[in-house]
């Protein structure tokens, strides 16, 4: 569990989040993502939320929904493949989730209340997760991976997203 997955664990188009994700306890870094990405978005106005730093780019408000949406999908197939099922996963448009998800609408507030919940959520999926699950493979979006490289996945996307967060919505 504390070993970052092997190249040959998941497609190459993950590497760019699985190195951004130290070797640790992933319920440790997990839960201390929770802390910051809270604390980095919790003062932030609505009107900051809805701020996008160039045309055709998200507002701030939908790349929370993005990362609430893509943990949500990449915890259900680490659930999935960890339990044995074999069955090909799906892939799913991350553009048209949120274009779908009307996140303009909501509040900044009630984005973060979610966010928590489905990280609380994911941190005790993985916690429960025995050494013997971690190497189990499976298929989604047609390819193969591992779920220890799901769990890496989750912790390196949300890395990848606070980075631009913190680059082109927070300056």
């Amino acid at each position: 569990m504390y070993n970052k997955p092997s190249n040959q664990e998941y497609p190459t188009y993950y590497s760019k989040y699985i190195s951004l994700v130290s070797e640790d306890s992933l319920t440790t870094i997990l839960f201390k993502q929770l802390e910051d990405t809270t604390e980095l978005l919790m003062d932030i106005s609505d009107a900051q939320a809805n701020y996008r730093y160039a045309l055709g780019k998200w507002t701030l408000k939908e790349v929370i929904g993005h990362l609430i949406d893509t943990e949500r999908i990449m915890s259900y197939r680490l659930l999935r493949i960890s339990r044995g099922d074999k069955t090909p996963l799906a892939g799913y448009d991350d553009e048209q989730y949120v274009k779908e998800a009307s996140f303009h609408s909501r509040s900044l507030a009630d984005l973060l209340e979610e966010y928590i919940a489905v990280r609380g959520s994911t941190i005790t999926l993985v916690r429960g997760l025995s050494e013997e699950f971690w190497s189990r493979r499976g298929f989604a979006n047609n390819s193969e991976l591992s779920v220890r490289a799901l769990a890496y996945i989750i912790a390196g996307h949300e890395l990848h997203h606070v980075n631009i967060i913190k680059e082109k919505y927070l300056v």
